[in-house]
């Protein structure tokens, strides 16, 4: 369980620097942009792969704090259809979807560690998506301060776009990717 909750604070932690340091974030970047990403992608990638392996490890012996209904598990696979069209949507040009929630990845964040923390009862689950969950609301709260009001509308073919490929994403997952990635069929 402390390798993933290493890897939790080591990404968490470099994901938060615009809330808790913004100064020494802008101080950074202002040093060479091209240095602070470099760092900012090194530090973001050892935390990644930290929690991947640490929860590999802990889910197998966590202790389990609630037995959720099997029908959480079906809410999670709907949840997670949105969770996909808003993290395509973060990753493309502005449509009305983009505009209309105004930070999609933030979104898309809540949405996955929500669904699967009704659909896992287990303590890794709680450490590992509770922790995405708060962390994404803060930094929400924490760009809503800084007057981040997102991107303007752009044209519904963008929309359109991602939807496709959303969609294609999803099904993916749910046919094998999340069983070749994370050890766990989406459907069980």
């Amino acid at each position: 369980m402390l390798v993933l909750i290493i890897g939790i604070v080591i990404f968490l932690g470099i994901h938060s620097v615009r809330i808790l340091a913004p100064g020494f974030r802008d101080r950074q970047i202002a040093a060479g942009e091209g240095r602070w990403k470099g760092i900012y992608s090194l530090v973001a990638l050892v935390g990644l792969v930290l929690i991947v392996w640490g929860y590999s490890m802990a889910r197998l012996t966590a202790p389990i704090l609630y037995e959720p209904p099997i029908f959480m598990r079906h809410i999670n696979l709907l949840l997670m259809y949105f969770s996909f069209v808003f993290l395509v949507a973060s990753q493309m040009p502005a449509g009305r979807i983009k505009a209309a929630v105004k930070h999609p990845m933030l979104l898309a964040v809540k949405i996955w560690a929500f669904g699967h923390l009704l659909a896992n009862g287990d303590l890794a689950a709680l450490l590992l998506f509770g922790s995405f969950l708060v962390w994404a609301i803060v930094d929400r709260i924490s760009v809503k301060r800084r007057g981040d009001m997102g991107p303007k509308p752009g044209p519904v073919t963008w929309d359109i776009a991602v939807i496709v490929v959303a969609s294609i994403l999803y099904a993916l997952f749910v046919w094998r990717l999340h069983l070749w990635l994370f050890g766990v069929p989406a459907l069980t």
